[in-house]
């Protein structure tokens, strides 16, 4: 071949690239704009949110700032009731947390077994709430994708849930965030004492065995990222690798103006649904095959500050 015609493929190359890559590109599925979370938070309106009820948020202040818990009395009464009383009696002021355990969850409680903090109004032992009827679900909206752990997933009242329509029992999911009641082998050996919330990826195979009584609202950086503890499970093996605790309030109880104006989105609402959607189906340049799925613990449940 002649010099000047290997010039002339030579320079050809580069363009034969550039028309094969907009080939490629004009055969790749086209992917539709689609709203994102954010967008849906933005156009929503003020019926989709719903204010925290006072008396069933908590209020965790720590070193480090503060954890708000919304209680879910729908699915655990009993043990709501009995942390309620424990906060009122302030049983936590000046514990600590006991564990963090890496990809799992961040643990807090009494860290003195021997001699324990005595109860005064609180009781000492309370029958597992690892289900409810369906009837005290009154506020499930299904999700549609499929789900290995039970027969039905969705949300109900701002709380990722399940059900079972053949046995008529509802639960709440162990999601991110979620937060549980320690207990030992027994069903009925846990009283709210000692509580816990999930910092790591979705452990499921703890629902129906564990009481789960509400979920981390805000402040979930304050508990994911505390020192993982180097003992068993992730528990501190010393007093001082331990983040006190300052204090636990209710909001009910912390004069309105220096409460936190919270809202969480409806999960009975259209915009909630919208958000649901926008996390199957994520749209966007950098999207280029849309899942059409998403794990109930992947739903993201908007919580927004108000009044600021």
């Amino acid at each position: 071949m002649h010099a000047y015609n290997v010039a002339k493929t030579v320079l050809a190359i580069p363009a034969l690239a550039v028309l094969c890559t907009q080939a490629v590109r004009a055969a790749e599925p086209a992917n539709p704009p689609r709203p994102t979370v954010a967008d849906v938070v933005q156009a929503s309106r003020a019926a989709d949110w719903r204010p925290l009820d006072p008396e069933h948020t908590l209020y965790m202040d720590l070193p480090a700032g503060r954890v708000v818990i919304e209680l879910a009395p729908a699915f655990a009464p009993a043990h709501a009731a009995n942390i309620r009383a424990l906060v009122r009696e302030h049983y936590f002021d000046g514990l600590a947390m006991l564990r963090s355990h890496d990809n799992y969850v961040a643990q807090w409680g009494d860290p003195d077994e021997k001699n324990p903090r005595p109860f005064k109004a609180a009781k000492a032992k309370l029958p597992g709430e690892f289900t409810v009827p369906l009837s005290n679900d009154k506020q499930f909206t299904l999700l549609p994708d499929r789900d290995g752990y039970a027969a039905q997933v969705g949300h109900s009242n701002g709380f990722p849930s399940a059900r079972d329509p053949k046995t008529g029992r509802a639960w709440l999911a162990h999601c991110y965030g979620m937060v549980g009641v320690g207990r030992d082998v027994d069903s009925d050996s846990a009283n709210g004492s000692s509580l816990y919330a999930v910092t790591g990826h979705a452990p499921r195979h703890l629902d129906r065995n564990i009481t789960v009584v509400g979920r981390v609202v805000s402040g979930m950086p304050l508990l994911s990222s505390l020192p993982r503890g180097s003992g068993a499970l992730g528990f501190y093996d010393k007093a001082e690798q331990r983040t006190p605790i300052k204090s636990v309030r209710l909001a009910a109880d912390v004069p309105e103006a220096e409460r936190l104006k919270l809202e969480v989105m409806r999960t009975d609402s259209a915009s909630f649904k919208a958000v649901a959607e926008a996390q199957r189906n994520r749209g966007g340049p950098w999207t280029k095959v849309p899942a059409g799925y998403v794990e109930l613990c992947n739903v993201t449940i908007p919580v927004r500050e108000v009044g600021k």
